[in-house]
Order: C-alpha cells, then structure tokens, then sequence
C-alpha cells in the first residue's frame, strides 16, 4: 500500500457532517484527518452502520475507519474512493488461519478487506495498527469501490456476489462450496478478533 501523503489534499471546510466534526477538533487538512484517522486505535465497532461510531468509539475496523476517511473525502470534493478488497486469508497473513484451513478443506480463506483508492494510489489506514494481520494485504482476489458508509448488510452481500462470480469460479478453488467458503469466514473473523 502507499503512504497516505499520496493521496489529495484539501483544507477542511464546513461541507458536511464529517468535516465539521473534524473542525471541532481543530483539524485542518485530508491528510490530517487521515493520520488522525490512522492513530486511532484497531477494533471492532459496536454498531458499524452509525456513520459517527469512530468519533464516539475512538477506535475503528477497516470499515469504519475508511468509511470516515471516505466520507470526508466525499464532502471536500477529493477524488478518492473507498475500495473493498476481498484477499487470500494464509497463516503468513494472519497466525492461526492454518487450522481453519484444513477444517474447511480450503487453500485460503477469501476476507474482506477495506482501503482507499485515489487512481492508481491505494491507502490502508489500519496499517501500523494491532489489526490481527502480520503484514499489510497487498493483492487481492477482488476489488469493488463502494459508498464510504455501505451497510454491512450491503457489504455482506458484495461479498456473497464477490464469492458467486468471480472468486469460486477459480481454479484453486474448484469442487469448493459457497456454504464451505461462508462457514471458514466466521471462524476467520473470530481468529482475527482474537489476534487484536
């Protein structure tokens, strides 16, 4: 991923409900927000569908954190995105994968992950943070730029289609079932829940 001083930068203005939370913090710039954004501690919000959980939490997930950074970008008229990524969960990512692995018969585990796309330029700003991982996800099986606040139900089933379109029909993972592939992502998400 690249460093977020690539991506555009704007002075904050009064332009939503976003930039004026920022300004109340005596934040000024994108960049800012974003690093502030960056330091904020990783973990799972309690509602990730309250576009403000971050600032009432102060701690985020992939989701929220680029949900917000996504959201004022949209505010200041910036040209970056919000980008789910689906990646190849390995026990290289994420110590412990392994033995969902060969419970589900599975080569890797498909995850969401959420990052920032302006161009070419892509941002992930949990990286640096106990987010699970051992290393920052750089390919990815599949990707779809989305709304910064996408419900999670919405992005549930981006996943679903994700997984029915594209990412079953590889040859890896052929004879493997969808309800295989959903089942290995619940004890996925509760091995990373454990890692943070």
């Amino acid at each position: 991923m690249d460093p977020l001083t690539r991506l555009p930068d704007a002075a904050v203005t009064i332009a939503g409900p976003y930039a004026q939370t920022f300004i109340d913090m005596g934040i000024a710039r994108f960049h800012e927000a974003c690093r502030w954004v960056q330091q904020l501690p990783y973990g799972y919000n309690s509602d990730k569908d309250d576009p403000m959980i971050l600032f009432k939490e102060k701690k985020g997930s992939c989701t929220t954190k680029h949900a917000v950074a996504g959201g004022l970008a949209i505010e200041l008229g910036l040209p970056v995105t919000k980008t789910i990524g689906i990646y190849a969960m390995t026990e290289a990512i994420v110590t412990g994968t392994q033995a969902v692995l060969e419970a589900f018969g599975l080569p890797y585990v498909p995850m969401i992950h959420c990052f920032l796309t302006s161009g070419a330029v892509r941002v992930d700003l949990t990286e640096g943070n106990r987010n699970g991982k051992n290393r920052p996800v750089e390919d990815f099986l599949y990707t779809e730029d989305v709304r910064p606040a996408i419900p999670e139900k919405a992005e549930y089933l981006l996943y679903r289609r994700a997984l029915t379109e594209v990412i079953l029909h590889l040859p890896e993972l052929s004879g493997v079932e969808l309800k295989q592939v959903l089942q290995a992502r619940e004890a996925g998400i509760k091995v990373l829940k454990a890692r943070i």
